[in-house]
């Protein structure tokens, strides 16, 4: 797309400016991009998830006509500058991307990257279509900030640095809490603070990084992220050699043991229950920071030592399996620590000569010097799939030329939290390009995610990009110089390039597809050495593979980052409100290109529609099984599935990766230790595990929270005598309630009579004119869910039935408590849990009334809300028709109705969405709110 140009004439016969010659991807001259663009004016509307009120109304803003109701409502709410209602607020993305991509191009101007007016004009009519075509997206922190009178600070992840003075630790209180407020997060090294097995120059013993750790978690707590009630983003890591290092890997897990404790004694542990504030160490990502060393000693069952921070001799010996054990148990037990591999990230570190690389930012993708930041963007790799399903190769590389450098460009203009942290990046001029909807693009293209054939797909996608990104790094440095770091780092850049180069020689092709892309990159890394050798580079960093949270909902994603498809069946948002369930549009595509005709897709595709997943779908074949395998479900890709891709991409990654690897509650400390082991044999940089339900402070957990146990072997079986259950009959008179509802349109009544002395014994059904074949069924399923109640059968357990179950008449309801239902069954079943339920209860199951919601909200116990229902009272009176109140939101059921893998999942604080896995953070797909990660 670009060439340097050192000679070229300039219009009125004046001097040749040395700058970049700017080639069209994608517009033509003459014509600007939105003119090719059919735009439509929509309303947008939020309501309120805990009473239905609008918190958030704007009409009449202008997207094009192919971006989602999701992508839209998500930019008009978090991206739209200026106060709802004056003349000033954004009501156009045309507005939006002019503030952004004006500011690039002007500065670019300024600063001498273009060789003429015309390649400035080619490279800002290229940036507005690629952005509003959904191409790729900058982070966050550039749509908020660039172009406004707030500062210009157009990075996402941050890194700090800490001494062993206290003037320094107090110094990391303030600069985190700073980067918080500003909606960021940050990551840091604790390993220079002095353990507390060692001696102060007072004569004292120290405290520790541990006892530290707790004061930087509080004010975290209080802070929170953004000024918001999510909590902050941050990385502690603590090297494997410090003293104090069993205290670090236990710590979270010793804090499990109170949860559970306090939660068995009756106090409010869910996540944003009142008691939950004391719990400590809980606003961070803890990783170990791993040697070879260390890794080979657990190999070979060897003694590893422990090392003095001042002096560095060892003063403890440990068994490195013992210690390697206790990452494992800990993590089983509550997801921490991650490990980070110390040795195999700083052996492809460009600027060693500067300083070594101790921590990241709080997803473990940025991986670079203290004090510095990093930009992010990321591409969407499904608009390169040809309607022939081959991936274009050319474009893709002019697209990605043009956002490094309009990335490399932003740092000239961006602001920074700290001096110390503006002063690094300017001299390092760090950047983060990545992808979204790599698992989309495989699925669509027949790869199983979890095979050679995706992983030599996603390796050379990955090589390409990176091979680019940096040979137009060494053409930048040609034009307006290398960073400030490279003359002392030449060489150890230069050969960190020589290593991606040598790992791309190395990929091995399985198909056509990947064959052309690896060629490609191939001539793109030898490209890259030659002009390294002659101009260095201007970026000491160039990739990584980020969680796009809320840009993935922004670019209208299937998937995010390197993450497979979560699931084959999605909720759709309408015009005009509510929402209808969709197969994943890449399915029919793979199928098609599978070698299915129309008939069998169609069938295929229904099949999906009603069961969520492809076994024994009709007239699929087995072999293609694998290529619908997603991340959770009834086929959900192995943990090592997800290892082994990370393995593939990461020798082509200037940084690591953001992805957390899943594990069912049934897997054992051993398999965690072998995903750990793996990770440093398969030369990743970082990695994080979730064992499902290991915790206990979330809300919706499937889980009970008992005791914290590894899976124990079965015991003995032993025959005993049951008492047949007697059934307990309801008296002549007893008090009831009659509810009206509707669900997807169709009307109801339910009566659900109580003992007088408490407790729930019968339900009564009406939807339909006597006589008809659906009031029979109605009538015949409440006397058999009566005789089970009279009989026992606990109200909780027909809940774990019927509650999500999904059949029509389903979708909105006229409960302002339960605004959807999947079906009949679904709302009947809330309602009563609502209805009969205590609060405890109800909170195991996830099933909240709005007033309990809007007390956690204000921090408030909900239980307290709960009054004694009089039903001496209640047996007295007529049967009361209620409105019922309001729950679940649509996007809560995207995930939750039909795969129940996100039980831990914390909820959006801003909207009460269930949030869903976005690398090692969270995205709420309702309002694009992220747990951390922009």
């Amino acid at each position: 797309m670009t060439e340097t140009a050192s000679g070229s004439v300039a219009r009125g016969g004046k001097r040749p400016r040395k700058g970049l010659k700017m080639k069209r991807i994608f517009t033509n001259p003459g014509v600007h991009p939105y003119d090719e663009i059919q735009w439509e004016r929509r309303d947008v509307v939020m309501t309120n998830w805990r009473d239905g009120s609008v918190n958030f109304e704007q009409r009449g803003v202008e997207f094009p006509e192919f971006w989602s109701v999701n992508a839209a409502n998500i930019v008009t709410t978090k991206y739209f500058r200026g106060a709802v209602g004056t003349p000033q607020r954004e009501w156009s993305l045309k507005q939006l991307i002019d503030r952004v991509v004006g500011v690039y191009t002007r500065t670019g101007i300024e600063h001498g990257y273009f060789a003429s007016d015309e390649d400035a004009e080619i490279f800002d009519h290229e940036l507005k279509h690629a952005l509003a075509h959904q191409v790729f997206a900058f982070n966050s922190p550039v749509w908020f900030n660039v172009g406004t009178q707030s500062p210009q600070q157009v990075s996402a992840c941050f890194i700090l640095s800490v001494d062993d003075q206290m003037e320094s630790i107090l110094e990391w209180y303030k600069e985190e809490g700073v980067i918080f407020k500003g909606g960021s997060g940050s990551g840091v090294n604790l390993s220079r603070i002095r353990s507390s097995k060692e001696l102060l120059s007072s004569g004292g013993t120290a405290s520790g990084p541990v006892s530290f750790m707790r004061g930087a978690d509080a004010s975290a707590g209080t802070i929170k992220s953004g000024g918001a009630t999510r909590r902050a983003a941050k990385m502690v890591v603590l090297d494997v050699d410090h003293p104090d290092i069993e205290e670090f890997i236990e710590t979270k897990a010793r804090e499990e043991d109170k949860v559970r404790a306090l939660r068995d004694a009756g106090f409010d542990m869910d996540l944003g229950g009142k008691d939950i504030v004391s719990v400590q160490y809980q606003n961070a990502n803890n990783s170990v920071r791993v040697s070879d060393e260390f890794m080979r000693a657990v190999e070979k069952g060897g003694d590893f030592g422990l090392r003095a921070r001042l002096t560095g001799e060892v003063i403890e010996k440990v068994d490195a399996r013992d210690l390697f054990r206790k990452m494992g148990k800990a993590a089983w037990e509550c997801a921490d620590p991650g490990l980070q591999y110390d040795d195999t990230i700083n052996d492809w570190h460009t600027t060693p000569e500067t300083g070594r690389i101790t921590a990241s930012n709080p997803c473990s993708e940025y991986v670079h010097l203290d004090n510095s930041s990093c930009n992010l963007a990321s591409i969407n790799l499904l608009k390169f799939l040809k309607d022939d399903n081959s991936f274009n190769v050319a474009d893709f590389v002019k697209l990605t030329e043009l956002i490094i450098t309009a990335m490399d460009i932003s740092i000239s203009f961006a602001d920074f939290p700290t001096e110390k942290i503006g002063e690094t990046t300017r001299a390092y001029r760090q950047l983060g390009i990545g992808y979204a909807n790599l698992g989309a693009l495989l699925m669509a293209t027949g790869h199983a995610y979890d095979s050679d054939g995706g992983r030599a797909v996603a390796g050379a996608i990955t090589s390409l990009m990176t091979g680019v990104s940096y040979r137009r790094s060494a053409e930048l440095a040609g034009v307006v110089g290398p960073y400030d770091g490279y003359a002392r780092n030449a060489e150890p850049h230069k050969r960190v390039m020589r290593k991606h180069a040598a790992a791309n020689d190395d990929l091995r092709t399985i198909g056509s597809m990947d064959a052309k892309i690896h060629a490609e990159a191939s001539r793109q890394w030898s490209e890259c050495l030659k002009l390294g050798e002659k101009h260095g580079y201007r970026n000491a960093q160039a990739s990584l593979l980020a969680p796009t949270g809320t840009i993935g909902l922004m670019m209208d994603c299937d998937t995010t980052g390197i993450e497979p498809d979560l699931a084959l069946v999605k909720f759709k948002k309408l015009v005009g409100g509510g929402s209808m369930q969709i197969v994943n549009q890449t399915i029919p595509r793979a199928l098609k290109q599978l070698g299915y005709q129309q008939e069998q897709i169609e069938a295929i595709v229904e099949y999906i529609a009603e069961h969520s997943h492809v076994v024994d779908a009709p007239g699929l074949r087995r072999e293609h099984y694998e290529v619908f395998d997603c991340a959770m479900g009834e086929r959900a890709i192995a943990p090592m599935g997800h290892v082994r891709m990370m393995a593939a991409t990461q020798p082509f990654l200037s940084g690591a990766i953001s992805k957390t690897v899943n594990l069912p509650e049934s897997a054992t400390i051993d398999d965690i230790e072998q995903v750990y082991m793996e990770g440093w044999r398969l030369g990743l940089k970082a990695l994080a595990v979730y064992r499902d339900n290991c915790k206990v402070g979330q809300p919706l957990s499937a889980g009970n929270g008992s005791k914290k146990e590894e899976p124990q072997a079965e015991p003995e079986v032993k025959v005993v005598e049951v008492n047949r259950p007697t059934r307990r009959r309801m008296p002549n008179q007893r008090p009831s309630m009659t509810t009206r509802f509707t669900v997807g349109g169709a009307k109801g009544y339910m009566t659900a009579s109580s003992y007088p002395d408490d407790g729930l014994g019968e339900v009564f059904l009406k939807m339909s004119k006597q006589g008809s074949t659906l009031a029979g069924v109605m009538d015949a399923f409440s006397v058999a869910i009566s005789i089970g109640l009279q009989y026992g059968v606990p109200l909780e357990t027909y809940m774990s039935k019927f509650v999500n179950m999904r059949f029509e008449p389903a979708g909105m309801t006229d409960d302002p408590d339960i605004r959807m239902a999947t079906s009949v069954m679904d709302y009947i079943f809330r309602r009563l849990a609502l209805d009969h339920l205590p609060y405890e209860e109800r909170a195991a199951l996830g099933i909240f009334s709005a007033a309990e919601r809007a007390a956690q909200q204000r921090g408030e116990d909900p239980a307290a809300l709960q009054e004694p229902v009089d039903r001496e009272a209640l047996a007295q009176s007529a049967p009361i028709e209620t409105q019922p109140k309001r729950e679940q939101p649509v996007a809560e059921l995207t995930l939750e109705s039909h795969q129940r893998f996100t039980a831990d999942a914390p909820l959006c604080m801003t909207c009460g969405t269930k949030m869903r896995p976005a690398g090692s953070c969270y995205v709420c797909e309702g309002c694009g709110s992220t747990s951390g990660c922009s």
